[in-house]
């Protein structure tokens, strides 16, 4: 957490918390979701303004992390930003360091070891790691491939509801 926003937690301590205007798709892009965009539909059908600005980015993957209860959050100074995410907190990119290294990058930008894979009822491939539960990036499926012909991973079965509780995530935190 950046020290400015540290400071801004004590300084403010007791600032609501802000619902359904920041938002997590499947492929790490963030959304903000202003009242039009949230009255127009639920995310991930309706999903707002892509956020493009580099340094706002970098701001809030800098900031996001989990409460207890497995719910997703941006430290915006002293208010907290709950996240809706369409998948999973975390989108993996492989590339060759995954052959070389064991190694996937968040899209955040931390690196970190598969501990487990799976694949829900649509397909998609999850990973377990110590930062928690993501999704494979839909574009590099080759590397996943090429991890499982390894011997890496063998993804098993799952349901995604199933790895939600699992990982204690929560999709879409309420109020």
């Amino acid at each position: 957490m950046d020290a400015i926003v540290a400071a801004a937690l004590k300084k403010w301590p007791n600032v609501p918390h802000c619902y359904g205007w920041l938002a997590l798709d499947a492929r790490g892009d963030w959304y903000m979701r202003d009242e039009r965009i949230q009255a127009a539909g639920p995310f991930p059908q309706i999903k707002g303004s892509r956020i493009t600005h580099e340094k706002l980015r970098q701001f809030i993957e800098r900031n996001y992390a989990a409460d207890e209860s497995g719910c997703w959050f941006f430290q915006n100074g002293p208010q907290r930003v709950y996240l809706q995410l369409e998948a999973a907190p975390w989108v993996f990119r492989l590339g060759a360091d995954l052959i070389n290294d064991g190694l996937v990058h968040t899209h955040t930008g931390l690196s970190c070891k598969v501990e487990s894979s799976w694949l829900d009822e649509h397909d998609r491939l999850f990973l377990s790691t110590p930062l928690g539960l993501g999704l494979a990036h839909s574009m590099d499926m080759d590397w996943a491939a090429q991890a499982v012909d390894a011997g890496l991973w063998a993804p098993r079965p799952s349901t995604h509801a199933e790895l939600l509780q699992r990982h204690r995530v929560v999709l879409n935190p309420l109020p």
